[in-house]
């Protein structure tokens, strides 16, 4: 079947055309080519930095006078002056791409179809992904997936999308038992008239390093955090703790949370920011555990628990990508209220609270097996990690923001619901809207106005992301998605 993206063009937007762009006058492949680049940041270099310079560098920077609460970003956010481009966009105009997630890699190559050369900066220091997050620990050999564990396709676009990836071998349909647990160990396997499960065939990060592997017009850079957006002379400028990384026709934020807000805190994008800090994420825990023998009473590979403040989701990675090694690698999430209670800074979480999370996921694991007390064998590897903008709990429902007079864009899965799906059509739908905006939105800059003043509804389900369609044997008549992060 086909692959081509182009059939992911949004029904959502007007006026969206499928009209190609000519493409850039220079055709020597050695300009469009995929370039992958490693930032300086992450070379030794021997340049100091300006901290090293001045030891009062960091200090000055952090007494500024918004400071770096969430309270002063929205503040510095909302007092911002509109960025309101004049100048002529480029006759090869490039897009800047910030996050290498699906709806990014999808943003990207709906461009390149579109014939407009774009640069996704990931700040991915083993992959691509985002949450396609795939860890392996060597020596060993052990491999979990740490974010989202599995997909579903419901929408005729991404089950397209989907198929494509089928024929070359990228994901494969997971057929393993997969349901609900009830406190006590009580499994429930969804009906076989659930629809496909879909997971990465080596990992879900492999799925997300292979999309752009046949680009010709997608530069990828990373790893790379951009820290800086800054219009200049009819063009973005974009810099990465003061060292710049080009200039370019159109940006593109394709992730969240408090990095996403901190860089459009400054930017001259009001409206894009305050819709950007509407959004409410939650704070998921996520157990990487290793064991030498079995769970005990296990007869599932995955399974949303019930009932248990401090576990929502287990899988098993191993049995899930076949490759019957020992030991098995297992994924435990929290629950979103467990996360809130033990929330920290991410960057920097306290060994109490590690040892305190790691305990009660240990704990919830046992009550939700039905095992005593202490039974549950000590894991021979385990490794902690806190998703602190882990799923939206609101969403506007439209498929990205665009801003024509700032020329940028959002897109994600929150802005249509919270999964696979929902970031694949969100990156398709801007890739489409920003290739039509270039090529006939500067006469008409209003038309292209898109999500910024769209009111943002909670978002129910689970706590781990949504899959339609799922549901459990004693839940046939619930209308409420299933979630997965």
């Amino acid at each position: 079947m086909a692959t081509s993206l182009m059939s992911l063009s949004s029904s959502f937007l007007q006026p969206l055309k499928l009209k190609t762009l000519a493409k850039p006058r220079n055709t020597d492949l050695s300009t469009t080519r995929k370039i992958i680049t490693t930032c300086d940041s992450q070379k030794n270099t021997g340049k100091s930095n300006p901290s090293s310079r001045n030891p009062n560098f960091q200090k000055r920077r952090n007494s500024s006078k918004y400071g770096t609460s969430r309270r002063s970003i929205l503040k510095k956010s909302f007092l911002q002056e509109q960025v309101t481009f004049t100048a002529r966009i480029s006759d090869d105009p490039h897009v800047a791409i910030i996050g290498g997630g699906m709806a990014g890699l999808v943003c990207a190559l709906n461009l390149e179809a579109r014939g407009v050369q774009s640069t996704v900066f990931d700040t991915g220091i083993h992959g691509l992904g985002g949450r396609l997050g795939t860890r392996i620990i060597e020596p060993q050999g052990l491999i979990f997936d740490h974010a989202a564990q599995f997909f579903t396709a419901d929408d005729s676009r991404f089950i397209k999308l989907v198929d494509g990836w089928l024929e070359k071998g990228l994901v494969r349909e997971w057929k393993g038992a997969v349901g609900e647990l009830e406190i006590g160990g009580s499994f429930s396997q969804f009906p076989s008239s659930s629809p496909p499960r879909y997971i990465a065939a080596n990992g879900m990060r492999s799925l997300a390093d292979s999309l752009l592997l046949e680009s010709q017009m997608v530069n990828l850079v990373r790893p790379c955090w951009i820290s800086k957006l800054e219009p200049l002379n009819g063009m973005w400028h974009l810099s990465e703790n003061g060292t710049p990384r080009g200039q370019f026709d159109v940006i593109v934020i394709a992730h969240n949370g408090k990095c996403a807000n901190r860089l459009l805190s400054a930017s001259g994008l009001p409206l894009v920011a305050k819709q950007m800090k509407k959004l409410d994420l939650s704070s998921i825990w996520a157990l990487l555990a290793a064991f030498d023998d079995p769970l005990p009473t296990v007869n599932f590979e995955g399974a949303f628990v019930k009932g248990v403040e401090s576990l929502s989701w287990m899988g098993n990675n191993s049995a899930k990508l076949g490759n019957g090694r020992t030991p098995h690698c297992w994924t435990f999430f929290s629950t979103a209220t467990y996360g809130k209670q033990n929330k920290v800074p991410q960057e920097n979480i306290p060994t109490v609270t590690a040892e305190k999370v790691k305990a009660g996921m240990l704990q919830g694991v046992e009550i939700a097996l039905g095992l005593p007390e202490g039974s549950l064998p000590k894991p021979v590897y385990t490794r902690l990690q806190l998703w602190g903008a882990a799923l939206p709990k609101n969403t506007p429902a439209v498929p990205c923001i665009f801003d024509p007079q700032g020329r940028a864009g959002i897109c994600g899965d929150w802005l249509l619901g919270s999964n696979l799906e929902s970031a694949a059509l969100s990156g398709a739908a801007l890739g489409n809207h920003i290739a039509e905006f270039l090529q006939n939105g500067e006469a008409n800059l209003e038309e292209f106005a898109i999500g910024l003043h769209d009111r943002l509804s909670p978002l129910d389900g689970h706590d781990i992301g949504q899959f339609p369609g799922l549901t459990s044997v004693g839940e046939k008549e619930e209308a409420n998605a299933y979630q997965v992060l």
